[in-house]
């Protein structure tokens, strides 16, 4: 009985044992963590990362302005960041501005937001594989007037790919990411070997992982959200050790699902 009972957790509760470190707080932290739960986890929420407004408030200002009165005939939007910082600033969007999304996660925010999108990428859910499709889908069109909404640090992939195939872009820096200590018990379950899993998000959370947690324990998973995660990861030296198949929260978890079943 107590075998079969064994048996039935398992495949109900894979994760029952593991304590997985959850790196981000907010809506986003609340839900994985439940989801962490119901497969048995017991999630650590210590959110690593925190969003700033930007330093150039005036240009975002303007830019939005410009976005209301129908002034760009594109959007990008790259984070569910930027949709909260679209909601804060009450931010409307003319009827004739198309929208892009980088992947569904952010289109799903953009949505409930109140905002329209009118194109995801259909796999890569990536400011590369946004472009590719952009490529695709405005081939022949004359110049387009884009505005890329980013973060501080994040890399001008998007905004030169852009200009490359001959569109006018101005990009805007919506907010600022920022590295947020890490409660000292936290550090010392980590570096105990205390913590079974450590969720991987972002380039930005990867290099608050290595900086505050850093060296990883060789028994403390390092899951990556996906390939490009991934690659920022090990770029800074951070091992990886599981990736996702997507770049999505349930992709992440069901990753971790996987080695727990297969180990």
């Amino acid at each position: 009985m107590t075998s079969r009972y064994k048996t039935k957790t398992s495949l109900t509760k894979p994760l029952t044992g593991w304590r997985v470190l959850v790196p981000r707080g907010g809506p986003w932290g609340d839900h994985v963590a439940a989801d962490l739960r119901s497969k048995g986890a017991q999630p650590i929420v210590a959110p690593m990362i925190n969003f700033a407004p930007t330093d150039d408030a005036p240009a975002l200002e303007e830019a939005l302005a410009r976005l209301a009165a129908g002034d760009f005939d594109w959007m990008t939007v790259t984070s569910a960041t930027t949709v909260d910082v679209l909601s804060s600033h009450r931010a409307v969007v003319a009827s004739t501005t198309r929208v892009a999304a980088v992947g569904e996660t952010t289109a799903a925010a953009l949505v409930a937001a109140g905002y329209h999108v009118d194109l995801v990428p259909s796999e890569d859910n990536s400011a590369r594989g946004l472009l590719a499709e952009w490529e695709a889908a405005t081939a022949g069109q004359v110049p387009l007037r884009i505005l890329t909404l980013r973060s501080e640090i994040a890399k001008p992939l998007l905004t030169e790919g852009l200009r490359r195939i001959g569109h006018e872009v101005e990009s805007v820096v919506a907010y600022r990411t920022v590295g947020v200590p890490v409660d000292p018990r936290v550090v010392a379950d980590v570096a105990a070997g205390n913590v079974q899993a450590v969720l991987v998000t972002s380039g930005s959370v990867a290099q608050q992982v290595q900086d505050q947690l850093g060296p990883i324990p060789l028994s403390t998973l390092v899951a990556c959200i996906g390939p490009r995660t991934a690659k920022d990861s090990a770029a800074i030296g951070l091992r990886v050790d599981v990736v996702a198949d997507a770049p999505s929260a349930d992709a992440l978890i069901e990753a971790l699902v996987h080695v727990a079943q297969t180990s």
